[in-house]
């Protein structure tokens, strides 16, 4: 996995993709941001999350910019179709206006596999997505070609979804750097009251919804609940620590849990091996923390 992007490259993308939904050119959103276009495509190949926005992006594009998405304004050139004839022959003949061409196929299941959107992806094929559909019902190549895209869609869409999860991911973290609102007028028992009916949910998290206790619970479901609850919490907290940590990493401060080398005591000075009234193991050959054996207790020694 590759390092998170900082926030300052996240605010860049951002810009750099509103741009490029516009214009559907990436040399020239980088070119107006005054930045090289070499810096996005790198950026594309290190992280699935900027190039599914990416590839997003230029279908949006492409579908603005051929018209409505129902083919009426497509005027171009079509590709010759195979037809069939009397006595079961077949025929090369020229395209009709308003049929589905390869190059619009190949705009379909390019937009397909980045976003896993069939309407979105049949508006930048230039056709109306029932369009579509009969294509794949009737060809067999297309139906395979639709499934091996949608696949990769999904996954691509998945390892998005992924490197947007991990804590280190600053996307949507602008609240928590800007100043807090001010807090509206209320009365004290206004304010009292709020506190009262979030008390739960912000010291101790939203009770999950397949958890809430039921009448009749019986003791077993509710220690399952409540053993579930404890999970969640510590989850919380071990999400708390790991924001932290990478907050830490972005800032170019060292981690908590990373020891230099030296840092941890020398374990040979460490006392308390043995049980056995601070006196060494007697047996060389086993290892420590054994203390006493009762083979080798000296004579009028009690046991126990």
């Amino acid at each position: 996995m590759p390092n998170p992007l900082t926030r300052a490259q996240q605010m860049e993308n951002a810009a750099f993709l509103r741009h490029l939904r516009k214009t559907g050119n990436a040399t020239a959103a980088a070119r107006a941001l005054g930045a090289p276009p070499c810096r996005f495509h790198r950026r594309r190949a290190r992280h699935p999350d900027f190039a599914v926005r990416w590839d997003a992006a230029l279908v949006v594009a492409h579908a603005a910019l051929s018209g409505d998405g129902t083919g009426a304004t497509a005027r171009h050139a079509a590709e010759p179709q195979i037809w069939s004839i009397k006595g079961g022959n077949r025929q090369l003949r020229r395209a009709k206006a308003g049929l589905v061409d390869h190059a619009a196929r190949q705009n379909f299941l390019a937009a397909l596999s980045a976003t896993a959107n069939v309407s979105l992806s049949a508006a930048a094929g230039r056709h109306a997505a029932s369009t579509f559909y009969r294509l794949r019902h009737r060809n067999p190549a297309f139906a395979r070609e639709w499934q091996l895209a949608l696949e990769m869609g999904y996954e691509r869409l998945k390892m998005s979804l992924m490197e947007g999860w991990q804590p280190g991911s600053f996307a949507d973290d602008d609240w928590r750097h800007n100043d807090p609102p001010a807090v509206p007028r209320m009365t004290a028992n206004q304010a009292l009251q709020l506190m009262y009916l979030h008390q739960k949910e912000a010291l101790m998290g939203a009770t999950p919804e397949a958890m809430r206790r039921r009448r009749g619970e019986s003791a077993g479901a509710a220690s399952m609940r409540l053993a579930l609850l404890h999970e969640a919490h510590q989850e919380r907290e071990a999400l708390k620590y790991r924001i932290a940590e990478a907050e830490r990493l972005a800032r170019g401060e060292p981690t908590y849990h990373r020891w230099a080398p030296g840092e941890l005591p020398d374990l040979s000075q460490v006392t308390g091996w043995s049980r056995a009234s601070g006196k060494p193991a007697t047996d060389d050959t086993r290892a420590l923390f054994g203390g006493w054996r009762v083979k080798d207790i000296p004579k009028g020694k009690p046991k126990g």
